[in-house]
């Protein structure tokens, strides 16, 4: 499996890993806080039994106060403490509904506690009517005395039960949160391990990416060494092929033709010999052309200005398209590789220009200056495709083995090759660094 699909793989798991901890984890705060709850449920439950016991207290001592004084605030405090009793009561009742064993008791508690107060207030209604009547007072408080004692009782089972449910929700609670803090560390751990095995995945994948794309430039650059070479290759080719055509091919063919020269002198009127020196003729005309088209002589010999112009009228006679040339007069010569490549750059433009462009005339254009050297030709034909023009320019394809040769032939010298194109004709522009050629090259720049 490639690094890059095991590095997703281990994202995937720790994202999954986080998300089903998140959900463990929030099912497990859920059921803490739940517990929290029925911790504090306990404390109220046992907050409203101490208020009916407070509540109870305070009517007795109202019931006390006014069997002692007579005094008539006694009373109305006393009916305050009964609506508080009441309340409490309620209170308790509602809070326990949902354990049956406490609501039973809560049951009790309050018959007990309503019957006591009821004798606390047929206590105050003796006081009253009879006054200091201490017989009936005592056998009122007599006959309160095991509802009191029953409300004791029910009161402690009531708080034994709370304190017995308190303790298993306290360590309920405890257990939650100690499984929540677990869970949430091997949590963390995992989708640590998994996001660490990730990262060293994606460092390999990253690695090999660089080694990939470090191989695909070493591989481009050896390419274009090896594209210079050949065209190196080629301009050598056609220089020998040249001579060869010029010294070897062309000296023969002359031969041939100054004997039959001699031979139609002794034999006048012989059609057939003189079809024949014509077409030798035309045969010599031929081979000298072909010879210059591969090099011409007139770049080694007098630089690029006069090949240039040589070169153009030639290719206007031929084609008949017309060329305006611009090159300035005495100029100095430029090291032979940079002629080189502007020459062939001009042959490969006009070349095309005759062959695509459909254009009636061009303009070729020489411009230096103390640091560089410009050429630019120009037609005024259709254009090329956008399609192709796109291509050239993004992904180095398109437009055929002359505009990629002129481009890598330029790109080895240090210079720029720039093509532009539109519905109006098409622009080739070559600049390239003079000093800085020369100093590649070896041969040392010009003051």
């Amino acid at each position: 499996m490639l690094p890059g699909k095991k590095a997703q793989i281990a994202f995937a798991a720790a994202a999954l890993l986080l998300v089903l901890s998140g959900v463990a984890a929030y099912v497990t705060v859920d059921h803490l806080l739940e517990s929290e709850r029925w911790v504090v449920h306990t404390h109220e439950v046992l907050t409203a039994m101490g208020e009916v016991d407070a509540a109870v207290a305070r009517a007795s001592r109202d019931r006390n106060g006014f069997v002692t004084t007579g005094d008539e605030s006694f009373r109305a405090d006393f009916s305050a403490a009964q609506q508080q009793v009441n309340e409490s009561l309620d209170r308790v009742r509602e809070l326990v509904a949902d354990s049956p064993e406490q609501h039973e008791l809560s049951r009790h508690l309050e018959i007990a506690v309503k019957q006591r107060v009821t004798l606390f207030g047929a206590s105050l209604d003796l006081r009253a009517n009879k006054g200091r009547d201490d017989h009936g007072q005592a056998d009122l408080a007599a006959q309160g005395v095991p509802y009191a004692s029953e409300i004791t009782s029910v009161s402690e089972e009531m708080r034994k039960q709370e304190q017995k449910l308190l303790t298993l929700r306290t360590q309920t609670s405890h257990r939650l949160l100690a499984r929540a803090v677990v869970i949430l560390a091997l949590t963390f751990v995992f989708a640590l391990l998994l996001f660490s095995v990730n990262y060293r995945l994606l460092t390999v994948e990253l690695a090999a990416r660089a080694h990939a794309e470090r191989a695909a430039r070493e591989s481009e650059e050896s390419l274009r060494r090896l594209t210079a070479r050949l065209l190196q290759l080629q301009d050598e080719e056609r220089r020998k092929f040249s001579r060869e055509l010029h010294d070897g091919l062309g000296q023969y063919l002359v031969g041939v033709k100054m004997n039959l020269d001699m031979f139609c002198k002794k034999h006048p009127g012989e059609g057939v010999l003189t079809e024949a020196v014509q077409l030798l003729e035309q045969s010599l005309v031929e081979t000298r052309t072909i010879s210059h088209l591969l090099h011409p002589p007139l770049l080694d010999e007098a630089g690029f200005a006069s090949a240039a112009r040589w070169y153009v009228e030639g290719f206007a006679q031929r084609s008949g398209i017309e060329v305006k040339i611009e090159i300035p007069d005495n100029i100095e010569r430029l090291p032979r590789p940079i002629e080189l490549a502007l020459f062939r750059v001009l042959q490969e433009s006009l070349t095309n220009i005759h062959r695509h462009a459909k254009s009636p005339r061009a303009e070729v254009v020489l411009t230096l200056s103390k640091d560089r050297v410009v050429l630019e030709v120009k037609d005024h034909g259709k254009g090329i495709p956008q399609e192709v023009l796109t291509n050239f320019e993004e992904k180095g394809t398109g437009g055929g083995v002359g505009l990629g040769g002129m481009r890598e032939r330029i790109r080895e010298l240090g210079g720029h090759f720039a093509l532009y194109s539109s519905a109006l004709g098409t622009s080739v522009t070559v600049t390239m660094p003079r000093a800085e050629s020369k100093r590649a090259l070896g041969i040392p720049a010009a003051d």
